[in-house]
């Protein structure tokens, strides 16, 4: 196939009009999603649900979540999220979520709506209980007596997604319980 003369001027002068034009006409980038988050409060958060731990920006107004979007700073995730990081927004404004903590006493077919204060007291009393039932001060190994302080009915089970601060207090508190199983998610 021959180019005429007419056909490559046509090409030059189109192409050289797109040019000049692309310099004369700069796209403005829309400020619609800058002027809902004017005066929001950002932070910064890892995604809860497979624990890879992708990095997210959240922005706050008000004490209300209104965006959250992939951290492009994000180590793991650059800014791009999968299905399932990207609807995290909408489980946390879900009316389905659970905002305070759920009682069912024992036998009973319903859950109860309880304080914090009351569930906090209820599983420090349900730990005490099971730690002091199970206590083991020592080992016999042979004839020789020694003290080990655990308790081997309590385990912690921590998750990816929290923070090398959060896992040294969790390992921490597992430590002053008395127990040894303290795992992780990832190993499991």
């Amino acid at each position: 196939m021959a180019i005429g003369r007419r056909q490559a001027l046509t090409v030059l002068a189109t192409g050289g009009a797109s040019v000049a034009l692309d310099s004369l006409l700069v796209p403005q980038p829309s400020r619609a999603a800058e002027m809902r988050l004017a005066g929001a409060k950002e932070f910064t958060t890892v995604c809860n649900f497979c624990s890879c731990g992708c990095a997210m920006v959240g922005h706050v107004i008000g004490g209300k979540l209104v965006n959250l979007e992939g951290d492009p700073d994000g180590v793991v995730n650059e800014g791009s999220l999968c299905v399932k990081g990207a609807a995290a927004f909408a489980t946390h404004d879900s009316k389905q979520r659970l905002a305070t903590p759920k009682y069912r006493a024992p036998g009973s077919d319903r859950w109860v709506e309880i304080g914090w204060d009351a569930a906090l007291d209820k599983l420090a009393r349900k730990i005490k209980t099971t730690r002091e039932a199970t206590w083991v001060a020592t080992e016999r190994d042979g004839e020789i007596e020694y003290p080990v302080n655990r308790t081997d009915a309590i385990g912690l089970l921590g998750g990816a997604q929290n923070t090398n601060e959060e896992c040294y207090l969790w390992n921490k508190m597992g430590r002053l319980i008395g127990t040894n199983f303290v795992e992780h998610q990832a190993r499991l």
